[in-house]
């Protein structure tokens, strides 16, 4: 047997799995205290209400700047979880690697993993893996739950958004999806964007001290302008989106070489927020004075006239951002 590829034997219970789960994911998990032995484990959770989200990640390529599947699988568990305004505490990790994967590889998304678990200050409590025929998988695929706690605060949801509410982003749009895409390199493009996959709590936390906080959501799959069409579609408010929506230069040319919209792109360390108005320059503050949120500006408000997501352009016209129907940009996370 090929000791530098996973085998089908390591998914067979057997000692390869073993030695797999203790000498690849255990290892790297050491900071969560992770017991491999156990089929089931005792988490704590203190007081407050408990909150739970789950995920599964597949996006290609596995490795891109920035990051890779590993630490974005505890990105994005831990986010949905902070911007429903909570604090995430534990995860479960699951995964699917297809025969044949590079052990190197995989060591090295795990520790990406264990990282990036450490940065957010949560533990991996239970897991699993599974192996996959050869051509059955895209490689390894990440499946996860998240548990946390709510905070003291302000509640977001989307049941408390009001007319005349403003929006706010924490920076600009769309550098996950597109440093994914060239990270493919099926355009023949390179360039040096990096993913702003990241952990948001230092963003979500401070504004649940804020009674005008409204409702908070990471725009991942379907970018800002799907947040504005789920706004749109659980309220019956529209969303008019104002020319100061922030896009790097390289993500702005790159959408116009290959006909892609900016809005509709992923990030994976961004929060957008609705907040009432009397308090929105105060939100603002809040983000512009952390390292994470200095790029954070205004981008809309929510108008009950308009039953549309609308978007102005910064020559003054307008145009109907429409709901997204085809995947622009399948396998970003």
């Amino acid at each position: 047997m090929d000791d530098d590829r996973i085998s089908l034997a390591h998914g067979n219970g057997g000692r390869f799995m073993r030695e797999l789960i203790e000498e690849v994911f255990a290892k790297a998990l050491e900071a969560s205290e992770i017991d491999v032995q156990a089929d089931a484990v005792p988490i704590d959770l203190g007081d407050g209400e408990v909150l739970i989200t789950t995920d599964g990640f597949t996006v290609q390529p596995l490795e891109f700047p920035g990051g890779n599947i590993g630490s974005l699988a505890v990105h994005g568990t831990t986010n949905d979880l902070a911007v429903a305004g909570a604090r995430p505490m534990y995860l479960t990790l699951n995964a699917f690697i297809e025969e044949g994967f590079e052990m190197e590889r995989l060591e090295r998304i795990v520790r990406s993993l264990a990282d990036a678990a450490v940065e957010a200050g949560v533990r991996i409590s239970a897991g699993d893996t599974k192996v996959v025929r050869r051509g059955e998988g895209g490689g390894i695929y990440l499946a996860t739950t998240g548990v946390g706690v709510r905070l003291p605060g302000a509640v977001p949801s989307l049941k408390q958004i009001r007319d005349g509410d403003v929006m706010i982003v924490s920076g600009p749009v769309g550098d996950h999806g597109t440093a994914v895409m060239l990270a493919r390199e099926e355009f023949g493009l390179r360039g040096d964007l990096v993913s702003d996959a990241g952990p948001v709590m230092a963003l979500t936390e401070p504004l649940l001290a804020l009674d005008g906080l409204r409702f908070m959501r990471d725009p991942t799959r379907g970018g800002i302008a799907s947040i504005g069409h789920e706004i749109l579609k659980a309220t019956g408010l529209g969303v008019r989106f104002e020319a100061t929506i922030p896009v790097r230069e390289p993500v702005q040319s790159v959408c116009e070489m290959l006909g892609y919209d900016p809005y509709y792109l992923a990030c994976e360390g961004r929060v957008v927020a609705v907040v009432a108005p009397d308090q929105a320059e105060k939100a603002l503050a809040i983000w512009q004075a952390l390292p994470d949120g200095k790029e954070a500006v205004r981008i809309g408000r929510i108008v009950a006239g308009e039953q549309r997501v609308i978007l102005e352009t910064p020559l003054g016209g307008e145009r109907f951002l429409e709901e997204l129907e085809d995947d622009p940009l399948p396998r970003i996370c």
